[in-house]
């Protein structure tokens, strides 16, 4: 006697009555926003959003706005992105030439963006940085114009064969007019984004000298040994005597109309081999602040 099957459709394909269907799989849909980020790997997911919302992203010619769209295999092959052109204007110039630009940065603009894409200009949109600014920090900034320069001036800086100079206002008067900080800074770890004093951080050392003064306030010059990042903001708030304007270090601040901190000078050894210190004046707001 024949064995009896319990699922009689089993039962005709393995005797050979019917054919088996192949089952067919299809490729799981994916998020437009997902697919860009891999086509654009320089591009935040944040940027990439901004993008596909403001109509810069169409899949087979129609503008997709919505970054959760899904997309099947084909259509991620039809995606095109008009990457917005960004109409910077430059800063004031203070030396060029064929290798090297160093600019009087204005306070409030970016060194780098960082991969994303802003509307504003940033000084990475006129070379490569050699060495960063904060946002809020005006002054002397160095760009290469070719990979070589950048490498031979980042190396200077990490040997510490530059020589840079600051001037800040701060609030209140430090308890004396010239004395050296050496304070080691860390990470903050629950602030990542900043960094605190810490007497198992990295060296770190400042020198200052009080210039000019006022009932509220301090113009001090800064010259800065190690090159940590927000070490001179830091080692004035860390003696009691935090820059004005400072929201991060000095939340309490007075009412400023920017951070007072100012990159006056930087000597370096240019390509052709010529040693240079490049300055840029004292702002006006800086002199102001303390009649």
């Amino acid at each position: 006697m024949a064995k009896k099957f319990s699922k009689p459709t089993m039962s005709r394909v393995i005797n050979g009555d019917i054919e088996k269907k192949e089952e067919i799989v299809e490729t799981p849909k994916r998020r437009l926003d997902m697919v860009l980020l891999e086509q654009y790997p320089h591009y935040s997911r944040a940027t990439i959003q901004k993008f596909i919302k403001t109509g810069a992203v169409t899949v087979s010619g129609q503008i997709i706005k919505k970054a959760n769209t899904l997309l099947t295999l084909e259509e991620e092959g039809q995606i095109s992105l008009t990457e917005p052109k960004n109409e910077s204007e430059r800063p004031p110039v203070v030396y060029e030439d064929n290798n090297l630009v160093v600019f009087n940065k204005p306070a409030g603009m970016l060194s780098i963006k960082k991969g994303a894409y802003l509307a504003e200009s940033s000084i990475d949109d006129f070379g490569e940085p050699v060495h960063r600014l904060d946002r809020d920090t005006s002054g002397i900034i160095a760009v290469a114009k070719n990979p070589e320069t950048k490498s031979k001036l980042q190396k200077q800086f990490a040997d510490r064969k530059t020589h840079k100079t600051y001037y800040a206002v701060v609030v209140g008067h430090p308890k004396q007019p010239h004395a050296i900080i050496s304070v080691p800074l860390t990470r903050n770890l629950k602030k990542p984004t900043t960094f605190i004093a810490d007497p198992n951080g990295r060296e770190a050392i400042t020198e200052y000298q009080v210039i000019a003064e006022n009932s509220r306030f301090s113009l001090v010059e800064l010259k800065p040994r190690t090159g940590r990042t927000h070490q001179l903001r830091i080692h004035m708030a860390h003696i009691g005597t935090p820059i004005l304007g400072d929201k991060v270090y000095n939340p309490k601040s007075p009412k400023a109309d920017r951070m007072y901190l100012h990159a006056a000078s930087l000597e370096i050894t240019i390509p052709d081999s010529k040693r240079v210190t490049f300055t840029a004046p004292l702002p006006e707001e800086f002199r102001d602040a303390v009649k």
